[in-house]
């Protein structure tokens, strides 16, 4: 059975152990690249990162973006949104069908 991740500042992502989702706090990028790894290895399907701890950890997360799974989705975390995970979703998309067909280039 696949397994649900967060990982984040703890602030950030406290309320998703609520809905039954394996949170990680992490301060640390380095520990985050690390953890992020691991859990690719492991049975984790979906992978949440606040856009915040992904910005630090990017070369991680693009070298995952080439594998089937895990999917590594950003989210916003308390301190707010940075676009980030707008962006990302923008590119999978141009990726997945060869032209911007959610935004229309904006």
């Amino acid at each position: 059975m696949y397994k649900i991740a967060v990982l984040g500042d703890r602030d950030s992502i406290y309320g998703f152990a609520a809905l039954g989702l394996a949170t990680f706090p992490v301060s640390d990028p380095e520990k985050g690249a690390h953890l992020l790894r691991e859990l690719s290895e492991q049975n984790y399907a979906v992978i949440y990162i606040t856009e915040s701890l992904a910005c630090q950890i990017q070369p991680e997360i693009d070298c995952l973006r080439t594998q089937p799974l895990p999917a590594v989705i950003l989210i916003p975390g308390i301190s707010g949104n940075t676009g980030e995970g707008i962006r990302a979703v923008k590119r999978s998309v141009e990726q997945a069908v060869g032209s911007d067909i959610i935004f229309n280039n904006d």
